[in-house]
């Protein structure tokens, strides 16, 4: 980790110089903003918790003193403030893990791919961990979030961030040896509830792109029994923050047409392809009875594996969909 502020030029008076700090900093929001969405599996928390990053490093400026240490020591700052914001979150610090039917992290929210392109451009090649597709799926989203908070932190600092074990153990003000035996719990619990990562072609990706296709094809026409064939027979559907799971294919679709799905008095829809995660996702817009425009509903990110969709996550609320730079209304 180097490379920050060494550029800052003199200071004539307070504003001057936080302008100029401000600059300096903002060059590394995104990557900030992307390892407090880890820590914390929301997009709108992470981008409380860089404002806050920016705040606390702007009022101890004075303790940077290694100017080509200065991007370490913003992480340093990002990760203290998550924790801290875990400490006062009860919640979100101690999470059972899920069962069969429940989901416990229901502040889960996706993350655009093109914010992660950003931080994908921006970033050193000796950072590539940073975008890697299995440090920012949902699945180890989730796994993360099963971890106490000091486990979070040693995962993402050693796994993803590279961190020496002496660097953690300084950050964290523990021991190597905790930080080491930390590690190996964390990483047990990841690879419980991670799937395997498996080899993706260019093949693949071009099927995944076809399934896409037919699941909004599906959609938009209200075919049931076209969607229940997409699903893998034990699929999961969850739709954050509701804690609740359907499992299997029958009685995710199930529910769906219980809830109006494929109805004419429900609404039809349209949808959009987009991503997040790296993954694929589709924003789903209903337009009810009576109504002369589709409104942003949801989008469902995609977890398909072998052809099949093994789990949906649905996430509602139109104030999330503005990161995604999607329309909010599309014309009848």
């Amino acid at each position: 980790m180097t490379d920050v502020m060494r550029d800052l030029p003199p200071m004539t008076d307070e504003n001057t110089e936080q302008a100029a700090f401000t600059s300096a900093v903002e060059k590394y929001r995104s990557e900030l903003q992307l390892h407090c969405y880890r820590m914390l599996a929301s997009y709108e928390d992470a981008q409380d918790l860089v404002q806050e990053t920016f705040l606390r490093a702007w009022k101890n400026r004075e303790s940077l003193r290694d100017q080509s240490a200065g991007r370490a020591w913003l992480y340093r700052i990002a990760t203290n403030a998550c924790l801290d914001f875990l400490s006062q979150n009860a919640k979100r610090a101690h999470v059972d893990e899920p069962t069969d039917n429940t989901s416990e992290v229901t502040w889960l929210q996706p993350y655009p791919d093109r914010m992660i392109a950003e931080v994908e451009s921006n970033i050193p090649p000796a950072d590539a961990a940073l975008v890697r597709k299995e440090h920012v799926e949902l699945a180890f989203l989730v796994a993360v979030q099963l971890l106490p908070p000091n486990a979070r932190a040693v995962l993402i600092l050693r796994d993803v961030l590279a961190w020496s074990a002496k660097e953690t153990a300084e950050l964290l003000e523990t021991t190597v040896a905790s930080v080491n035996s930390t590690l190996q719990r964390a990483r047990a619990t990841l690879k419980k509830h991670v799937p395997a990562e498996r080899e993706r072609s260019a093949t693949a990706n071009a099927d995944e792109q076809a399934l896409v296709r037919s699941y909004m094809a599906a959609t938009e026409r209200g075919d049931a029994a076209a969607l229940v064939h997409m699903l893998h027979e034990e699929a999961r559907f969850s739709m954050p923050p509701t804690p609740e799971v359907f499992v299997g294919r029958e009685n995710i679709v199930q529910g769906w047409v219980q809830g109006g799905f494929g109805s004419e008095s429900f609404g039809t829809w349209r949808c959009i392809a987009t991503s997040a995660n790296k993954q694929p996702a589709v924003v789903g817009y209903l337009r009810r009875p009576g109504d002369s425009e589709y409104h942003v509903f949801a989008i469902d990110v995609l977890t398909i594996v072998d052809g099949k969709i093994t789990h949906v996550t649905a996430f509602p609320g139109k104030e999330l969909f503005r990161a995604f730079d999607v329309p909010q209304t599309i014309s009848a």
